[in-house]
């Protein structure tokens, strides 16, 4: 009988081997996402050289990109609850390997903004989608390690980008190196065709209700009411873009024009900041894990010495800040990616199996709206003043502030909210109809 029983509930799957390996397929298609979303952040100064562009110009690249990415993930949170991964994920393969394919060879600027939203769109689709694909392959109580992981293997493309991509780039050139990349599309494309299922057998979900209009706003509607999603979209706004907007586009020219270091010695930096993303993504998800009431300090604490390292920074009395000081940035920069991923352990607990995929989405909204602020005010303030990177880079601390409060605003709603929900479940465990 408890065979049976367990069985029939879809959010709680038994995991094991072929969760790990159905799953990571899905992981691959965001890491090669990954480094097709970073590749221009290695090759800002090489697009602004090939297409003639100036700062404000160059922004433009990544703030399509990611405006098309964060207008996109309320619809494909939709679109994944709605036709699950296998469909979402195969969509955006196709895209984000044609995005890629035709920056390779675009022969104007407007042609690049084109092929950069294309890539945009189907980026979109990665993320949203393997979360979605974690829930439905492994217990709930892997939930935030499987997130982590995810994470940490999307940080590992943005090392593809910072080591591989650069270096391609002035050995083989534009057009070689991001053709030759977008081969990984098609492999991963064919993995998801043969391999890729939605959910284990015997743990379908239930038939959902697709009423058109009406119900598209009664999952947003529904989503939104929950504090816990609204908390973690502010956690994922304030922590993520103060790495993002840096390892996005802003990174290198920084390093390069403003701290006077070689191109080598920025990547070295650039690829510091992946690898503390990793090490930090391990040790958020185990503390997590083992100790939920932690996933608000942890958050607020990766803002707070973010903050106060990039104020360092910019304050540092010198033309130049000293190396050690530049190390430390990195480091710290490291944690925003996996403290990003700590707003996806609110909203995850405050919303059904079935509207999983419409609160990721708005959740993975706001980091992305935040790094696509920061990257259009840099870029207009760069311009404003003549590459003074010290006032355009100090935008950030007004987003930063924005989120602070808000997150300091929900953190107790939504931690009462839990507690009721978390009574409720164990009133009914106790009751069970006979």
């Amino acid at each position: 009988m408890s065979s049976a029983v367990s069985a029939t509930l879809p959010g709680d799957p038994p995991g094991g081997r072929r969760a790990a390996w159905i799953w990571g397929i899905g992981v691959a298609v965001y890491f090669v996402a990954v480094i097709f979303r970073t590749s221009l952040g290695v090759a800002g100064l090489d697009a602004a050289d090939r297409f003639d562009v100036n700062a404000s110009a160059l922004s433009t690249f990544s703030i399509l990109q990611l405006l098309v990415y964060a207008g996109m993930q309320i619809p494909v949170g939709l679109l994944v609850d709605r036709l699950g991964t296998k469909k979402v994920l195969t969509i955006g393969v196709v895209l984000f390997t044609v995005g890629q394919l035709g920056f390779a060879f675009s022969p104007s600027y407007g042609m690049a903004l084109v092929s950069r939203a294309l890539l945009g769109c189907g980026d979109a689709m990665t993320f949203i989608s393997v979360l979605r694909l974690g829930t439905r392959w492994f217990p709930a109580r892997r939930g935030p390690m499987i997130a982590q992981f995810a994470g940490l293997i999307g940080m590992a493309g943005n090392l593809v980008s910072t080591i591989v991509i650069s270096r391609t780039l002035h050995g083989l050139g534009w057009t070689t190196t991001f053709a030759g990349s977008a081969l990984a599309g098609a492999f991963v494309l064919v993995l998801v065709l043969l391999f890729l299922k939605d959910h284990p057998e015997g743990y379908e979900p239930p038939p959902a209700e697709h009423a058109g209009a009406t119900y598209v706003r009664r999952q947003i509607a529904a989503a939104w009411r929950e504090p816990g999603t609204r908390l973690g979209l502010w956690v994922h706004f304030t922590t993520q873009f103060p790495a993002m907007f840096f390892l996005l586009l802003w990174g290198m020219p920084f390093l390069v024009e403003a701290q006077g270091l070689s191109r080598a010695v920025a990547g070295e930096l650039l690829t510091l900041i992946v690898l503390s993303n990793m090490v930090v993504g391990l040790v958020y998800g185990q503390v997590i894990g083992r100790h939920h009431a932690a996933r608000a300090p942890l958050a607020l604490g990766t803002v707070g010495a973010t903050a106060l390292l990039w104020a360092a920074t910019l304050a540092y009395p010198g033309d130049r800040a000293p190396m050690g000081l530049l190390i430390a940035l990195c480091v710290v920069l490291g944690a925003c990616g996996p403290a990003s991923m700590i707003g996806f352990d609110f909203a995850r607990p405050a919303n059904p199996p079935e509207r999983q995929g419409t609160a990721s989405g708005i959740v993975n909204m706001g980091g992305f709206t935040a790094s696509m602020t920061t990257l259009l005010a840099v870029g207009v303030l760069l311009d404003a003043t003549d590459d003074n990177f010290r006032i355009a880079f100090s935008s950030l601390f007004v987003l930063q502030a924005l989120g602070a409060v808000q997150i300091l605003r929900l953190r107790a709603r939504t931690a009462r909210r839990e507690r009721e929900r978390l009574v409720a479940s164990r009133v009914e465990a106790v009751h069970v109809p006979v």
